[in-house]
């Protein structure tokens, strides 16, 4: 596991050097805020910001990869994706009513947006729920676009995919939406790193905050960590810079 830590005068401006130095996107890294800028009084005690960055999608100077991490005009510039997550698919007998309507609402919207793909439909890998989701997988050939930076496209088309099966339904769709396995790999990091870092926060004594999320992301570290008796999580912070802080006890 690499490890760096970066300041600058800025939070964004020392993940962005961290990144430049990894040789990484931000799907490839967990980042630690350390310290906030602060401008000091009249110039006197300021200070930069000084973030930490965890690499954990993969090694220092291994090839980056830009499916996690790319505006649209990248992506038509990219190699064609392939599923890297491969996922058994069930049976059409298997599927019920959330299932058939969301796998049908997300195959028109991809044929409206002129997207040659496949969406496979597997349960979620949830163990805390009863009922887990519906995982409604796109896969096929340049589909790098779908996913956006940080996800950020793919969770817009989940929200528009789950608003309409919502209305078809008349209730809320039990369906997630995922793009070449991205969600389901991101998922395995994130359950790894939430135990490096549970460790880290045991061993030093000291409570590590982690770098803002969204709330299905939060969720999987505090599920992750929930069964541990030397270690508290919490989410702080409001909207986009909502985080979790692991707590040693």
């Amino acid at each position: 596991m690499e490890m760096i830590e970066v300041t600058a005068n800025s939070v964004d401006a020392a993940i962005s050097k961290g990144l430049a130095e990894l040789n990484a996107t931000p799907g490839d890294v967990m980042i630690e805020v350390l310290e906030e800028p602060n401008t000091g009084l009249f110039g006197f005690g300021a200070r930069e910001a000084r973030v930490r960055i965890v690499l954990i999608g993969r090694r220092k100077g291994e090839e980056r990869d830009e499916t996690v991490d790319e505006t649209v005009e990248e992506a038509r510039n990219e190699p064609d994706a392939q599923d890297s997550f491969p996922l058994p698919e069930v049976s059409e007998d298997e599927l019920d009513e959330d299932a058939i309507v969301g796998r049908q609402v997300l195959v028109e919207l991809l044929e409206k947006m002129r997207i040659d793909a496949q969406v496979n439909v597997h349960r979620a890998d949830d163990d805390d729920d009863e009922d887990p989701h519906w995982m409604l997988n796109v896969s096929g050939k340049r589909i790098n676009r779908l996913i956006g930076r940080r996800g950020e496209t793919l969770s817009c088309l989940q929200h528009v995919v789950r608003l309409i099966c919502s209305r078809r339904l008349e209730r809320r769709a039990n369906v997630i939406v995922d793009v070449a396995g991205y969600k389901t790999g991101r998922s395995k990091r994130l359950r790894g790193l939430a135990q490096r870092m549970a460790k880290q926060a045991v061993q030093q004594g000291r409570t590590i905050t982690l770098e803002p999320m969204h709330a299905n992301e939060r969720r999987i570290i505090h599920l992750t960590l929930r069964g541990r008796q030397d270690v508290l999580t919490r989410s702080v912070g409001e909207g986009r810079t909502r985080k979790v802080t692991i707590v040693p006890q």
